[in-house]
């Protein structure tokens, strides 16, 4: 009972406890079976001789059959005796021997029993070991060699796929490393190429802004200029806009007098080379023009450097002998005056009309009459260029302006540029041409101040367009 009450932990041991001594077990059977069953030199399996225990048996069974009973012995007072008291022993026993009998017995029979599984066993392990030493003698089995065979193979495969494996990984290793890079490369080109065409796109758009936006500044300071222009006309000539349309025509100039014109340019207008050459940096200003007219063309300078630029023009001259000169160089010119050529245009036909070191000729009334007409038959945007000399170089009356028979007066710089504004020019430009000390080397040995205010250069000319 005092074992039934302890706890059950305490009447159950644990898991590990348990696996810990079947081992032990299974190992000292293990041991045993060795040392009763051990191999004989010939390979065979020794079985235990069951013998001695088969003797004990029969020894026991004797022993037995004579529980209970008394021993005989010789004859004699004392055996006699002896023999009373041993069978007065056997009655008062009597109670406890047949439990006695039946113990032996029972376990004689637990013997026999167990003889008979030995022997089942000694056949059994025979039978084992005459069939492992057929499969041994067919070499169908031999577990130690196939096993060492088994295991080095396999640890040779294992460290061959160990290798491989590594290998393996280290390849993925460089091939990871290498598209990583690769991509990086890909990715770092694409965002440059990306920026780059970004930065392009941004540029050009700029630029097409910027531009979109110089030509309305440009349209918008044409438009107002215009009307500072039309305003600030009618309120300096309300009494001249008043008039009627048909005004009265001013006063020609007469005709000049009769002469070697030709001989007289070349001697004291200058060669056709350096005319031309100084009047080629001009063309510019006509750049991208339709048709030029040139009035006053003379010898056709002019008309040639234009010819040269691939820009389509022609020149007026009133001097027959000139317009023939003209049109055996090729140029296209015609003999006419050039305020009745210049009426008999349409308005807004022509494209650029140039007029070099003609104004000075005219009567004084007639120079802002020319500026009309020019004005009138340019399109809008289309450009007008006078040049004549410049009074404001006092040299050029020493030299050039009285060489000329038919000079009238000259024009001050300021005056012209009035008359361009009176007409409807704007956008007006004074060039400066041909300094004087170039032709007068004396002049650079006055003060230099006084040179560039009353000796500086010889020509000038004014650029205007039609707003």
């Amino acid at each position: 009972m005092a074992d039934a009450e302890q706890p059950r932990a305490a009447q159950a041991p644990g898991p590990d406890d348990s696996i810990g001594e079947l081992k032990a077990l299974i190992q000292e059977i293990q041991e045993r079976v060795r040392a009763r069953h051990a191999t004989t030199a010939e390979g065979k399996l020794a079985l235990p001789d069951l013998l001695p225990v088969l003797h004990a048996r029969d020894a026991a069974q004797g022993k037995v059959a004579s529980i209970g009973s008394v021993n005989p012995r010789p004859g004699g007072p004392v055996n006699a005796l002896i023999q009373s008291w041993k069978r007065l022993v056997a009655r008062t026993l009597n109670w406890f021997v047949p439990e006695q009998v039946e113990f032996n017995r029972g376990a004689v029979e637990a013997i026999e029993a167990l003889l008979r599984a030995m022997e089942e066993n000694n056949r059994a392990l025979a039978e084992l070991a005459r069939r492992i030493e057929a499969f041994r003698q067919a070499g169908i089995l031999d577990l130690k060699s196939y096993w060492d065979a088994w295991h080095t193979e396999w640890e040779r495969k294992l460290a061959v796929n160990e290798t491989q494996f590594l290998r393996g990984v280290a390849d993925l290793q460089t091939a990871f490393l290498q598209r990583t890079a690769r991509m990086e490369t890909n990715s770092a080109e694409m965002s440059r190429s990306l920026h780059r065409d970004f930065t392009l796109a941004l540029e050009k758009s700029g630029l097409e802004i910027q531009q979109r936006l110089w030509t309305d500044l440009e349209r918008i300071r044409l438009q107002y200029e215009e009307v500072i222009h039309h305003e600030l006309r009618l309120l300096r000539q309300k009494a001249w806009l008043a008039l009627p349309a048909a005004a009265v025509p001013s006063p020609v100039a007469g005709p000049p007098p009769p002469m070697d014109w030709l001989k007289f340019a070349e001697k004291f207008r200058g060669s056709e080379e350096s005319i031309r050459k100084r009047q080629g940096a001009y063309v510019e200003k006509f750049r991208g023009c339709r048709n030029v007219l040139d009035l006053g063309c003379g010898r056709g300078e002019f008309l040639e450097a234009m010819c040269d630029a691939g820009i389509p023009s022609t020149g007026v001259e009133l001097s027959q002998e000139l317009v023939a000169l003209c049109r055996q160089k090729g140029l296209q010119a015609e003999q006419a005056d050039m305020f009745q050529h210049l009426d008999c245009q349409p308005d807004g036909s022509i494209d650029g009309i140039f007029c070099a070191q003609v104004v000075e000729h005219l009567p004084p009334a007639r120079v802002p009459e020319l500026l009309r007409l020019m004005h009138a038959k340019l399109r809008q945007g289309g450009v007008a260029l006078v040049e004549t000399p410049n009074p404001e170089c006092l040299a050029i009356f020493a030299t050039h302006f009285y060489l000329d028979p038919t000079h009238q007066r000259p024009l001050p710089p300021a005056l012209l540029t009035f008359y361009f504004e009176e007409a409807g020019f704007g956008r007006i430009e004074v060039v400066r041409l041909s300094p004087a000390e170039e032709e007068i080397p004396e002049l650079k040995e006055m003060p230099a101040g006084l040179r560039q205010r009353f000796f500086g250069p010889l020509d000038y000319a004014v650029t205007g367009r039609r707003l």
